[in-house]
């Protein structure tokens, strides 16, 4: 057995290992978990470039609402057992983010709104938005500052999600916390549903890129938070920013289309993408990481094609790692015709004006270019 294959023995012992100590540290109820639990696999090749791997956080939230099947209006959680479901929710994010730095991830990358589980309120209800909204935290709350003294201890990166505080309404956050603990981006999400419970949340206004160093190198990254993917101009704007890899926390139902989405995402921005959703029950899974080249050098310019999926994951839950091959990415994007190289911005007029110019898409809830919530 040559010195590869034994490191990755090694890491399927410790991760494995990991798994079973992950799910106990939960508590009640996480021995069902960890017997039904598989770890997946992509297979770490050889490093014969530099290569980033990405800790996809497929995991189900103690604090998601079980009746999550019916329409959004209809589900209810009252803020005080969300409240005592977050400790355990706490201690099933760190175990995974254990999990994933004992398999060699860079970086580990949470589902949407982890700290609330993406529960929501019943909008019938006197005072439950607010309710709601008040459970909200900062950037310098305990369990922020939980995961930036975590990143540190284990040399890794975390991209975390949750409701966060601000002078208006609250917003649906990521922040990508440093192997050094440092905060390098915040993002919120732009695409906030207009039309359901996200109606009580502040949207956030531009698509920023962050470079984050990561062990011998660095990687530029931007961030999509799940509706954000269903607009092309998201990943546009972060590849025009210079995003590498776009990170996409999700709470919804991702299986077929929503993939092929990020599939057509990734290539026309020649961009990778990395997407990470709840397990079921709270919804199906399909995390997934595209990396965004779709030809082989040969026949350049559009040579042989070649598969960009690097990996799928089923519905359950689990720390699934994929790797990305950086040098092959940064190579590709300086020779092939997607991006930004071609593009012809004078001609994209309509992009550039915040008129709606076609009728049937003309919504009385739309907050186009909103920054505060409307009444519920």
């Amino acid at each position: 057995m040559d010195e590869h294959a034994k490191e990755i023995t090694r890491r399927r012992f410790l991760a494995k290992s990991a798994l079973g100590a992950a799910l106990a540290v939960a508590g009640a109820g996480s021995t069902a978990r960890a017997e039904k639990s598989t770890l997946t696999w992509t297979e770490i090749p050889p490093d014969d470039g530099k290569s980033l791997a990405i800790a996809l956080l497929q995991m189900k939230s103690e604090i998601f609402n079980p009746e999550a099947a019916l329409p959004w209006d209809s589900i209810v959680m009252e803020p005080s057992a969300i409240r005592r479901l977050q400790e355990r929710n706490l201690d099933i994010a760190e175990s995974a983010c254990r999990q994933a730095a004992s398999i060699g991830a860079d970086v580990a990358v949470f589902p949407e709104m982890w700290n609330i589980g993406y529960a929501v309120f019943d909008r019938n209800k006197p005072g439950a938005m607010q309710q709601w909204q008040e459970l909200a935290i900062g950037a310098d709350s305990p369990y922020v500052q939980h995961f930036v003294s975590l990143a540190r201890v284990l040399n890794m990166a975390i991209c975390l999600t949750y409701l966060q505080r601000s002078t208006r309404a609250p917003r649906n956050v990521v922040s990508i916390i440093s192997p050094a603990g440092e905060t390098v981006l915040t993002y919120a999400k732009v695409h906030t549903c207009d039309w359901g419970m996200e109606k009580a949340l502040t949207p956030g206004d531009s698509f920023e890129v962050a470079r984050l160093d990561i062990e011998g190198g660095f990687v530029d990254v931007g961030v999509m938070i799940c509706a954000d993917r269903e607009f092309p101009e998201s990943a546009r704007e972060l590849m025009l920013g210079g995003a590498e890899l776009i990170l996409v926390p999700n709470a919804c139902p991702m299986a077929g289309e929503r993939t092929y989405q990020l599939r057509s995402r990734a290539f026309e921005n020649m961009t990778a993408i990395a997407t990470v959703n709840y397990s079921t029950p709270n919804q199906d899974g399909h995390s997934s990481v595209f990396d965004g080249m779709v030809f082989e050098q040969e026949g350049h310019p559009n040579g042989q094609p070649r598969e960009q999926l690097v990996f799928e994951a089923s519905e359950a839950e689990d720390v699934y790692l994929a790797t990305l091959n950086l040098d092959a990415l940064r190579e590709y994007r300086a020779r092939e015709t997607m991006g930004g190289a071609y593009r012809k911005p004078h001609a994209y007029r309509r992009l550039k004006s915040d008129g709606q110019a076609v009728p049937v898409f003309d919504r009385s809830d739309s907050r186009r270019g909103a920054v505060v919530p409307d009444g519920m």
